[in-house]
């Protein structure tokens, strides 16, 4: 066995561990069970695009009350050192997961043992709603206990600051810093401190749910559809605890709930992932959409940041609409909307990071709306929204994995107010005699045919992650000549931060912060990105491919040829 990682595992031992990790430990160092004890000691969980994050059991790279409970020690350490002469305060909030309540009332325990205020929600509640009550409550920081969209065996650790966003730079380094001080699990102070912990619940959900009704464009089209027939399911997670209430506030009233998935549930047993961008997890979904002859179909991950939503084709078939349709159809419907209000003064701006379509930056350029692009991460986006407030109008924001922003109080993903306002777009649609696909086919018409491609290649534990390394450090040194038949013009390496124009071999040097992603460019418009994942074992290609589309009778024909030229990418790049 490596000898760091017996050292780090005794040093454990060593520690006022309870009893179970103990003997956990030392049966993976008497039997020899190297693997297992390299998995569980080999690195410490560090924040990534998503926080804290990693699968539940013993170990320092594992997600348990310990590693919880360092991470809560160094970021209120950090707080403190932070404001030294301010009154601190935390919101913290929770999902469905197990242990995540446990979790989280540790976390209330070290920070309040701390001498830190907690405003700690009474029950599980979602993310965006967490994010919003940092704000509003002036706290300096906040935390969700979730792994979002991972697996039943996955926590995880969402950290924000001040203005609601998830950590960035300086502070997400500075906590990991003040967490890699702490040498010991016994200078954790777990000794909570009740007079600092303040249970809050209906009074932040009434407040929040005013606020994702004020984002509604346009109340006459929900009057005349009120009963528009919508099908949701929350999976199992906290969408139930809002969703369905949301939907009811701003006006629909035929809205039926998938009861076989609408009881919170960490083991989540009618689905293998718990991921609305798997369509194994709206299945049961889908067969109530079709019993229903419902117009619209919506389901939420475990913290109800994430949405994936289906609709009926023009045969009338349902199809799931990936994150990149339903995040251009938001901002189509929405500037649309903005515009027919006469809202739109030149102001306004959306933001999107940069593995999502450019699909979204053709359309707010045929509003003449500004569009900003950010490294993947919603916190990236929550901090272009930072730099301009005041100053110019968020009107919404996206990433291809399913996550969407409208309005600026919260300052994360909201699956809540997304499901509003996707529901008000088809209600707009169906008021305006038309369907949502009909919109979709009618945006690729106006602004360009875009087809993209996620491919996620899994690579577990320490090997993997070093294979993962190895793969990015090839397409740097080996950039192809060509994909698909079609020339490489430009290479953007994050990482190195410049991007290469390969027919002139101008460099020019990017302005975002370093990142891990590496994105080729053709000559025929194709866009391929490489990135390491910052929250699960994986290294990620998004293909993204485009052409016009003059009448949507040639819609199948050209998509049709997108899906060619994405599999002859795939299998230049040998990615399958």
């Amino acid at each position: 066995m490596e000898q760091a990682i017996l050292n780090k595992a005794r040093t454990w031992l060593n520690s006022n561990i309870d009893a179970e990790a103990k003997e956990q430990i030392n049966t993976w160092i008497n039997e020899k069970q190297e693997e297992e004890l390299t998995e569980a000691f080999y690195k410490d969980l560090e924040f990534g695009t998503g926080g804290l994050r990693g699968i539940m059991g013993t170990g320092s790279n594992r997600m348990n009350k310990y590693t919880v409970g360092m991470a809560t020690q160094g970021l209120a350490n950090y707080l403190k050192k932070t404001y030294p002469a301010e009154s601190i305060s935390v919101a913290i909030a929770h999902d469905c997961r197990n242990n995540s309540r446990f979790f989280a009332e540790t976390t209330a325990a070290i920070f309040s043992a701390n001498g830190i205020k907690v405003f700690f929600f009474e029950a599980l509640r979602p993310t965006p709603e967490l994010s919003f009550a940092v704000r509003e409550l002036g706290c300096k920081s906040g935390v969700v206990l979730t792994a979002s969209h991972n697996p039943k065996e996955y926590n995880g650790y969402k950290a924000y600051w001040n203005d609601g966003a998830q950590l960035v730079p300086p502070h997400d380094k500075n906590v990991i810093a003040e967490v890699g001080k702490i040498r010991s699990i016994d200078e954790v102070n777990f000794e909570k401190n009740e007079r600092l912990i303040q249970i809050i619940g209906r009074e932040m959900d009434e407040k929040y749910l005013n606020k994702v009704a004020s984002l509604s464009v346009s109340p006459d089209a929900i009057k005349a559809q009120h009963d528009l027939k919508i099908v949701f399911t929350p999976i199992h997670g906290t969408g139930i605890t809002l969703v369905p209430e949301a939907l009811k506030q701003i006006g629909f009233t035929n809205v039926h709930v998938v009861e076989e998935q609408s009881e919170p549930n960490g083991n989540f047993p009618t689905v293998v992932y718990p991921n609305p961008e798997e369509a194994e997890a709206l299945s049961i979904a889908l067969d109530k959409a079709r019993e229903l002859d419902a117009d619209l179909l919506m389901g939420t991950d475990p913290d109800s940041d994430r949405v994936g939503i289906a609709v009926k084709n023009q045969a009338g078939e349902w199809e799931l609409l990936n994150g990149n349709q339903t995040g251009s159809l938001l901002i189509y419907y929405l500037l649309e909307a903005w515009k027919q209000k006469n809202k739109l003064n030149g102001n306004q701006y959306i933001v999107k990071t940069i593995v999502t379509t450019d699909l979204i930056d053709r359309i707010a350029e045929g509003y003449n709306v500004e569009s900003y692009d950010t490294l993947t991460g919603f916190k990236w986006i929550a901090s272009i929204i930072r730099e301009f407030e005041g100053k110019k109008e968020f009107i919404a924001g996206g990433e291809e994995s399913y996550g969407y922003l409208i309005g600026d109080f919260v300052r994360d993903k909201d699956a809540i107010a997304s499901c509003a306002l996707i529901a008000e777009l088809a209600a707009f649609a169906k008021n305006n005699g038309k369907t949502v696909y009909d919109m979709l086919l009618e945006m690729y018409q106006r602004f360009g045919f875009y087809q993209e491609k996620l491919i996620s290649v899994k690579k577990e534990g320490k090997k993997g992650a070093e294979e993962i390394q190895r793969m990015m450090a090839n397409l740097r040194s080996n950039p192809p000549q060509q994909i698909a038949g079609s020339r490489l013009v430009k290479i953007i390496d994050y990482q190195e931060g410049v991007s290469l124009d390969l027919s002139s071999g101008k460099e020019e040097k990017l302005s975002f912060p370093k990142s891990n992603v590496l994105q080729y460019f053709t000559e025929d418009g194709s866009k391929i990105s490489a990135r390491p994942s910052g929250t699960e074992p994986k290294i990620k290609f998004y293909i993204s491919v485009n052409t016009s589309l003059n009448n949507t009778a040639a819609f199948e024909q050209k998509q049709k040829e997108l899906e060619q030229k994405i599999a002859q990418i795939v299998e230049d790049m040998q990615l399958s």
